[in-house]
């Protein structure tokens, strides 16, 4: 019997897929939204997906967390750049006994919630997955989904695989949605980030999609380049990330419909990119541990640059 209900904080490309695919198999979940929440009143979301085309409808939709009922999970997906909203949004809409799901790219994330509700209460998420967000409502999945969940404690020390992460593990299955659990979070972030980094980077300063990177020499040398600094940045925490775990990314991308970034998608929309979570935190990290990071480095001050300058009224 499918007990749980789901908040989505972010319903977007992230929450507002799995979020549908969850619904769509009868589990109760409660979305909130700003710009799009008329639109899906109306008309509901619709979902494009190589697993089947769909259209939710009714959705449980919300403008407002204070009229969203408390829920036993709430599946943070925004943008990490909206995080300072999550003191707001997260305690109306959780359980005393919930859990909260956070289901962003980056490192340093957790111990930012942990602020905000028991630490105890969070579990890390990691999805590969290309999916946008192509108009109010309406997205578009394009490749893979899998999430990779993990317990979070504080300096991210193990905690292994607990019931309550086989339990959310049941309702993602149930949902179609493939799900591996970690008894390491730190490194299963860490590992997220060796694709995360070039990619989500170099799409940006290089305005390429996922296969114009992978065809060209040159990028793809870069690619590399910076996919073995993270692992030199992982490994001074303990992190060990095997060589072979370098071509197996290549390969998946290699395989993967060609596809621009949500960073790339960001830029080209002029919003706020997601410089710090994903790229600066691993960086400062690994520079705490004395480790230089060149790549990476020149990668965030580009970005940097590029995010200030597109932020401009008249850029």
């Amino acid at each position: 019997m499918l007990t749980r209900s789901y908040a989505i904080l972010g319903t977007g490309a992230i929450g507002g897929f799995y979020g549908a695919k969850l619904q769509q198999r009868g589990i109760d979940v409660h979305f909130l939204l700003h710009s799009d929440y008329e639109q899906v009143c109306r008309q509901g979301l619709s979902i494009e997906s190589p697993t089947g085309n769909f259209t939710l409808f009714p959705v449980q939709a919300y403008h407002d967390p204070q009229k969203m009922p408390a829920c036993d999970v709430v599946i943070v997906a925004l943008k990490t750049t909206q995080n300072h909203l999550l003191p707001q949004l997260l305690p109306p809409v959780l359980k005393e006994d919930g859990v909260v799901i956070i289901l962003q790219n980056g490192l340093g994330i957790e111990p930012q919630v942990a602020e905000i509700v028991n630490s105890k209460r969070i579990i890390g998420g990691m999805c590969f997955i290309c999916s946008n967000k192509v108009g109010k409502g309406h997205i578009r999945h394009l490749d893979y989904g899998m999430i990779t969940i993990g317990e979070y404690q504080e300096n991210y020390q193990p905690r292994g695989i607990t019931p309550r992460i086989q339990q959310i593990a049941e309702d993602f299955n149930h949902a179609g949605i493939p799900v591996e659990l970690t008894q390491n979070l730190l490194l299963a972030r860490w590992k997220k980030l060796v694709w995360n980094i070039p990619y989500n980077g170099l799409s940006v300063v290089l305005n390429a999609k996922t296969d114009e990177l992978m065809n060209s020499p040159e990028s793809r040398i870069l690619v590399e380049e910076i996919m073995r600094e993270v692992v030199r940045g992982a490994k001074e925490y303990h992190c060990i990330i095997p060589e072979e775990f370098i071509q197996k990314m290549l390969n998946h991308t290699e395989k993967m419909t060609p596809y621009f970034t949500s960073m790339k998608l960001d830029y080209d929309r002029k919003r706020p990119l997601e410089i710090e979570a994903i790229i600066g935190n691993p960086l400062r990290m690994a520079m705490e541990k004395g480790v230089n990071l060149p790549y990476i480095g020149m990668l965030y001050r580009q970005l940097k640059f590029l995010d200030l300058k597109n932020q401009l009224p008249d850029a």
